[in-house]
């Protein structure tokens, strides 16, 4: 098996260039019946599972996931929104709005995440850019400079059929993962129901994801979205927890309603009876032939339960986690430790202010200063 991981600190932006290997190109077997899907390792991006997981697909309403922490990251949960006309027309699933009436940004976000709303999806889009075109030009700026990803297009906050919105499963696993990073998102994304009370709409939303609201046995789920057009077939993104593992489901072009969680719950189990998430703490140090090295962050990496790893330091300064047979499973900068004088250890590239050190030159300076003050002082008593 050869598996690459991911690093997992923020900012992100360090991971989401470096692609890896995955358990995924030696899978299990998996009767997997969506056309793709992907098993995501959360703390290191390490992908446990894929199958078609780069292919480009309509993902219908999992887009609002990245609409979602696009708004949270972009706006404030608190701002007040006004209803356009437009936004109340919008085909799809809605929370019927009504034009001016006026909602904060974080009612919008949670009636688009739990009841799909896709009027919701369009206010949010009008408030924070204008028009959904701007919108769009944005969110997939967004994506790119956070998450990394580049098989993703969107053309509409909601995910209604267009043949230019697209992305594949890997994708939205990097960009969920993102996601669940921000405390704001992880509340709203894992909740079961929340207390509409919309100008002409006032009822209890229940999430539509059927893992979520306990349809299904499973345990440790921790949030979820679901997604139909006929174009896209049935998509569905899981996140679930279970002893220290976090691990995100995705699946995607399914033709039966009930296959998404079917699928779901085999890649659950799959990861979470045969993998473990392990760590190499920051600030941990690292000897190799040309110094000491340090660190910065956590670093986490995934193992077959019941396995090792090794690590050591390349020449370049690099962490390499390694299996028991040798194979890299994640890759990780450190810094090199720099002598900053006795008892100290100066971390990094930062400039520090040097402190008084009795070595080399310094040492010759003092001794000179001593034989100035003594035998100069033996001068002026002559005098």
């Amino acid at each position: 098996m050869k598996i690459k991981g991911l690093l997992f600190w923020t900012p992100i932006l360090w991971l989401a260039f470096h692609p890896q290997a995955a358990w995924g190109e030696e899978r299990a077997d998996l009767p997997i019946q969506s056309d793709s899907a992907v098993l995501m390792e959360a703390k290191s991006g390490t992908v446990l599972y894929e199958k078609n997981g780069h292919k480009k697909e309509y993902p219908a309403s999992i887009t609002k996931i990245a609409t979602a922490i696009y708004a949270i990251e972009k706006g404030n949960l608190s701002d007040t929104v006004e209803i356009s006309e437009r936004a109340t027309q919008v085909d799809g699933t809605r929370v019927y709005l009504e034009p001016g009436e006026k909602m904060t940004l974080e009612q919008l976000i949670t009636g688009m995440v739990i009841n799909s709303g896709n009027d919701a999806a369009e206010a949010i889009a009008e408030y924070l850019d204008g028009s959904v075109e701007h919108f769009s030009a944005n969110l997939n700026r967004f994506l790119t400079e956070k998450t990394g990803v580049i098989n993703t297009h969107f053309t509409n906050p909601h995910g209604l059929y267009d043949p230019g919105h697209y992305t594949t499963a890997y994708d939205m696993a990097r960009i969920t993962r993102y996601a669940m990073e921000n405390g704001k998102f992880r509340r709203i994304f894992g909740l079961k129901e929340y207390p509409w009370n919309g100008k002409g709409w006032k009822t209890i939303l229940h999430t539509h994801h059927r893992l979520l609201k306990g349809e299904f046995p499973a345990e440790g789920i921790t949030g979820g979205k679901t997604g139909f057009v006929n174009e896209s077939g049935h998509t569905l993104v899981t996140t679930a927890e279970k002893d220290g593992m976090a691990l995100i489901a995705v699946t995607m072009n399914t033709p039966y309603k009930n296959v998404p969680y079917t699928d779901t719950l085999k890649m659950l189990d799959y990861g979470f009876q045969n993998f473990t998430v392990e760590k190499v703490t920051g600030q941990t140090l690292f000897p190799a032939e040309n110094g000491e090295y340090f660190l910065p962050h956590d670093v986490y990496y995934v193992l077959p339960k019941g396995e090792r790893a090794e690590t050591e330091v390349d020449r370049s300064g690099n962490l390499l986690i390694k299996s028991a047979d040798g194979t890299i499973l994640q890759e990780a900068p450190l810094e090199k430790l720099k002598p900053a004088g006795r008892g100290k250890i100066e971390k990094g590239p930062e400039e520090h202010r040097e402190p008084t050190s009795w070595n080399g030159m310094s040492i010759f300076s003092g001794l000179l200063l001593l034989f100035t003050f003594i035998f100069g002082g033996r001068l002026l008593l002559k005098l």
